[in-house]
């Protein structure tokens, strides 16, 4: 910002101060008429017969005019009502704000909204009962101070004030001076005006996300979860077309062959979605030792996806992305419009043409987040969640733990007689804040929530290995989103790195694949296994075809990344500037980035 800027925009907010102040504490002791009388006595010179066409209720009431001292209470009254539902609604976003940024990592949009009305209850499971106690204390102490400053300069009787008598001149300077604070909430005479890419000077995200407003940030997002057509335009879109058409599955080369890491086209197959788990968890992979001791085994025991990206910050992005090779959102969920999630491909639908039976086991409500009709209309037939287990078996805030849950799940696999093949989709919740499990073996709570985890998707496998179901299945393990742990993470790269690992009696081999993918790929890629189409996935790709381009994506509220062996790139969307850019090739998946984000939100508005 050059320095006659800075110079004319602190001038102005001077002016702004004074503006609003002098005529406060300057004319204390002047007469004022209010603007009603004045309109009255003007009527009365203009037509003197004129009646009202309108008597205030109470006037009729009463049969006759309020006397003046109580018309001036009422206006003070309901101004004061107005200030007090202002004030605690203000105080209530930036509360919820304050609080939920430590868990999201970014400021508040209109996210908790769609979580609330869908699921109160596991909208609420995040936090403690005494953070949100103190959420509340706080939120009605900020609102009384706010209401106790409006009190004292717009609400308390003072003094009659009087207008000069050359109010003509000084209402045409005051007239000026107020346009003229246009120029500094315009952001300059520039052509690029103030926006939130303003606030963006630090490498540290924190530091930027202080300056943001939060109301601001809700309200915008609020308004903007329909307009699918009109978001991110980045681009021609015939530009954006082709673009496109490169980063899409391509046919299967005739002098190309795909490694089959099967040893049958129609194995049982067991998804298992883990909450919030990274690659940070395990050894194997870089991260913390003695905490995802069992991942870490069938990482080496299976078939193990280096470079895998979890493709959103939420479950219900997740699951779209995981079950339709649908990608995230960052400004919305499809999973927010049924109508929209009716037309998504997805794996069940895919395997039931194939003769699968289908079913979902989730410890939790299986409402949150409209998740029940999304599951629904993409096939599954049976689904058991939070209401089939007993009270007794759930304890914590996100229903039945997850020992109880594959407990149950196992249960019904050695007792209930078993259609196969069949497609079964487990998911884990324990693994969440507020993270609190019956499991005590390290000393870091969150940490330890993982470790429980692990070690109930362990005790599953081993188990499941002992009934013959197991020479003829496929146990895909893979996380809902980003990881939860270590937080906060600077760098979005590292936040989305996630495990795909593969085992079972049907997988052939153990196996290290490096090529770069996202949840989206999953699809394409076991479609493709078994034998099956999946031309309808238009974004997942088949990480074992060589003819195909190979990425990962994933999108948060204020950024997309786009990840090859060539390029690491995230893009910062409120800043439109690159966050991250490195590799050998900087800056070679940008454009592609903003052409996939850009087609995403066609595809979505078209649904």
């Amino acid at each position: 910002m050059a320095k006659k800027n800075k110079k004319l925009i602190l001038g102005l907010l001077i002016a702004a101060v004074l503006i609003a102040f002098i005529p406060l504490f300057a004319l204390k002791d002047a007469e004022f008429g209010g603007s009603d009388d004045a309109g009255s006595v003007m009527v009365e010179e203009i037509h003197g017969e004129y009646e009202p066409w309108f008597t205030p209720v109470l006037e009729t009431m009463i049969g006759g005019e309020l006397p003046g001292e109580v018309e001036s209470m009422l206006f003070c009254v309901q101004t004061g009502i107005g200030v007090g539902i202002i004030a605690f609604v203000m105080s209530c976003i930036f509360i919820i704000d304050l609080g939920l940024y430590g868990f999201w990592g970014f400021r508040l949009d209109a996210t908790p909204i769609f979580y609330f009305f869908s699921s109160p209850k596991d909208a609420m499971a995040s936090v403690s009962f005494w953070f949100i106690l103190l959420g509340i204390l706080a939120m009605l102490i900020y609102a009384a101070i706010l209401y106790g400053i409006f009190y004292a300069v717009l609400i308390r009787e003072k003094a009659p004030l009087k207008i000069p008598y050359q109010r003509q001149y000084v209402s045409l300077v005051l007239l000026l001076l107020t346009a003229a604070l246009f120029i500094p909430i315009r952001g300059g005479f520039s052509v690029s005006t103030m926006n939130l890419s303003k606030v963006y000077y630090s490498q540290n995200q924190r530091m930027n996300h202080a300056a943001i407003n939060p109301a601001f940030s809700f309200m915008y997002s609020a308004t903007h979860q329909n307009n699918f057509d009109k978001q991110y335009r980045f681009m021609d879109p015939k530009v954006a077309d082709e673009l496109l058409t490169e980063m899409l599955d391509k046919p299967v080369a005739a002098t190309d062959s795909i490694p089959q890491i099967l040893n049958t086209q129609r194995p049982n197959i067991i998804f298992i979605i883990l909450e919030s788990f990274s690659t940070h968890l395990m050894e194997t992979m870089g991260g913390q030792p003695n905490v995802a001791v069992n991942m870490d085994k069938f990482g080496k025991e299976g078939v193990l996806f280096t470079n895998f990206y979890a493709n959103s910050f939420r479950t219900d992005r997740g699951l779209a992305s995981i079950i339709s090779g649908y990608p995230g959102q960052p400004s919305t969920s499809i999973m927010k419009y049924p109508e929209k999630t009716d037309g998504l491909p997805s794996i069940p639908r895919s395997l039931k043409n194939a003769g699968y039976s289908l079913e979902y086991y989730y410890g939790g409500d299986a409402d949150f987040t409209n998740m029940r009709s999304y599951l629904v209309s993409s096939g599954i037939e049976k689904i058991i969640s939070e209401t089939d287990f007993p009270l007794s078996e759930r304890p914590g805030k996100w229903g039945a733990p997850d020992h109880t849950l594959f407990q149950r799940f196992l249960k019904d696999l050695k007792e209930e007689k078993q259609q196969e093949p069949f497609f079964k989709i487990v998911q884990t919740s324990s693994s969440h804040e507020p993270f609190e499990v019956p499991f005590y073996r390290l000393d870091d709570k969150v940490l330890n929530a993982f470790a429980y985890a692990d070690s109930c998707v362990g005790d599953f496998v081993r188990q499941y290995k002992e009934t013959p179901m197991w020479k003829n299945t496929l146990i895909v393990l893979v996380p809902d989103h980003l990881g939860a742990y270590p937080r906060p993470v600077e760098n979005p790269l590292e936040g989305h790195t996630i495990p795909l690992i593969l085992i079972g009696g049907a997988v052939k081999e153990p196996r290290v694949v490096d090529t770069y993918a996202s949840q989206i790929d999953i699809a394409a890629t076991l479609l493709s296994q078994l034998g099956l189409p999946h031309d309808d996935f238009t974004f997942s790709k088949n990480i074992f075809n060589p003819s195909s381009p190979h990425f990962g994506y994933f999108t948060e509220p204020t950024l997309f990344g786009m990840v090859t062996a060539e390029n690491q790139l995230v893009y910062n969307l409120d800043a439109n500037t690159v966050q991250i850019d490195e590799g050998t090739e900087k800056g070679a998946n940008l454009e592609k980035g903003k052409a996939f984000l850009q087609k995403l939100y066609d595809d979505l508005a078209k649904r």
